[in-house]
């Protein structure tokens, strides 16, 4: 239907009065990951508000007047307020970023009753998504039904004649999403995790193949916006990617040609510790105001110095990084990675032992292998034990949980692998805190000398050596709390349901 074929159709069924018309440029904005599409919601600037509006029915729930924002937007950079706390709590620490821009015409009337009274609020839209040059890419024609409060009856009557009597069809997509879609995006952002459905039956090597193709994927989706800077989680996701990746080229190394992985193996490895000290720092900085709580409240203000020390750090760390991420070595690993995979099948099989076999048993020889490596690591550990053995449990720990949401979820009952997950993040985050504080300390200690340079130095010394103290106190906690959370993990329950579902 056209938009002068509804307004006609709107007035002869219809007891409508014409509001005003007029012309509208509408910004829409979300993280990369599509966190605000998650909730049901978008963030729009559009006629000089900044808006958290509801994606189906687009009432709006919080504005606030401001010029168009700058980019990347985070929460913080908005004034205290309704917005910037709801924008805080579903954002956290990601960066908002344009979505698409559309200009629409709209023309507004008010359904009224017996008594004249507006009961319900239309909207006819014609829509664009603007282009280069100038070109515009047309939309669907949209009408907005807008609720008046106390009226409820009148509006489902009102929905009623449009859909039953005139012919209008409910859209099958908001318009952002549409709009996205149309300039070649993907609604909804890009996700960081993959669930690549597995057939049990599937061969080994090609299923492995499918995973790690989706993790160069992520990978890629997510090298320019750590190049750029946007936010944290980009290099965050990149190395969660590659920390993945190289976890199934080494549990799942039977189902590929040995030469050429052990080269694979070295070109990834150094891709993680190339991005190694980048990610180290975002998480400094990021966690320094939990860090400056742990000190008295008298000796906050002296850290600063160490923010200082700590920004500048992590501005020479990103810089390396962008050299390592835009060169000629990184380039070459991802496309010849890809290729790798591609022919992976076609690949000799004398020294691949592993890859026609199912994918389902492979997968569940080697999460029963890690688990038990994991619950024999675990049994050695006691007070005296030093720290390496923790990190190394931990390393562990991100293999077998790597295995379960790659594999284990795909190809295994849920009511055993989710649970499992579950537990397993109870361990790693006990592990994972000790490992954090034992290198932030050292850390710490290692910046001293710099610290000790700032003006009102001497100060910031005494600040520091208090949170090396602090972070110290709950390296050691994290040490008592590991019996508790190691039980649960390796617990008889546990074990049984290991064998009982991961049996071959």
């Amino acid at each position: 239907m056209t938009l002068r074929g509804a307004e006609e159709a709107l007035a002869g069924a219809l007891p409508i009065e014409d509001g005003p018309q007029g012309e509208h440029l509408r910004n829409y904005y979300d993280t990369f990951d599509g966190l605000l599409h998650a909730a049901g919601l978008s963030l729009v600037h559009e006629d000089s508000m900044l808006s958290l509006i509801e994606r189906e029915t687009g009432l709006v729930r919080i504005s606030l007047q401001a010029p168009p924002p700058s980019m990347p937007l985070f929460a913080a950079d908005l004034g205290e307020g309704p917005l910037r706390d709801a924008l805080r709590e579903l954002t956290d620490v990601r960066a908002l970023l344009p979505l698409v821009q559309v200009h629409t015409s709209e023309r507004r009337m008010s359904v009224l009753d017996g008594e004249r009274k507006t009961v319900v609020r239309l909207a006819l839209e014609a829509a664009s998504l603007g282009g280069a040059a100038g070109v515009a890419s047309p939309l669907r024609p949209r009408l907005r039904i807008t609720p008046v409060r106390g009226y409820d009856l009148e509006r489902s009557s009102v929905r009623d004649t449009l859909e039953q009597d005139l012919g209008f069809k409910p859209a099958d997509e908001p318009l952002v999403d549409e709009a996205v879609r149309v300039a070649g995006g993907l609604p909804g952002g890009f996700p960081a995790k993959i669930l690549i459905p597995l057939r049990p039956d599937q061969r080994a090597d090609t299923g492995a193949a499918a995973v790690l193709r989706a993790l160069l994927g992520v990978i890629e989706a997510n090298l320019e916006g750590t190049i750029e800077d946007l936010d944290s989680e980009f290099l965050h996701d990149l190395r969660v990617s590659v920390r993945r990746s190289r976890a199934v080229q080494r549990e799942l190394r039977r189902v590929f040609p040995p030469a050429e992985l052990e080269k694979f193996r070295g070109e990834f490895r150094w891709l993680q510790q190339a991005t190694g000290d980048a990610r180290d720092l975002d998480v400094h900085v990021l966690e320094f105001d939990a860090m400056r709580a742990l000190v008295p409240e008298s000796m906050r203000d002296d850290l600063g110095p160490l923010l200082g020390v700590l920004r500048a750090r992590r501005t020479h760390a990103h810089y390396r990084l962008v050299g390592d991420l835009r060169s000629e070595r990184t380039t070459s690993l991802f496309s010849a990675w890809r290729a790798f995979l591609d022919r992976l099948q076609e690949a000799d099989e004398s020294e691949r032992p592993d890859a026609a076999r199912p994918i389902a048993e492979v997968a569940a020889e080697r999460i029963r292998k890690v688990y038990r490596q994991m619950v024999r690591m675990g049994d050695a550990i006691d007070e005296s034990s030093p720290a390496e053995q923790y990190h190394e449990l931990r390393k562990k720990g991100k293999e077998l949980r790597y295995l379960l949401e790659l594999f284990g979820v795909s190809l295994f009952e849920g009511e055993v692998v989710k649970p499992m997950i579950r537990t397993l993040k109870g361990l790693q985050d006990v592990l994972g805190r000790h490992q954090d504080r034992e290198v932030q300390v050292a850390l710490l200690r290692s910046l001293a000398p710099e610290v000790a340079k700032a003006e009102r130095g001497e100060a910031a010394l005494m600040a520091l050596g208090a949170l090396i103290a602090r972070l110290a106190e709950d390296e050691r906690a994290a040490r008592d709390e590991f019996a508790g959370s190691f039980a649960e993990f390796a617990s008889k329950e546990q074990r049984r349901q290991v064998k009982e579902t991961f049996a071959t």
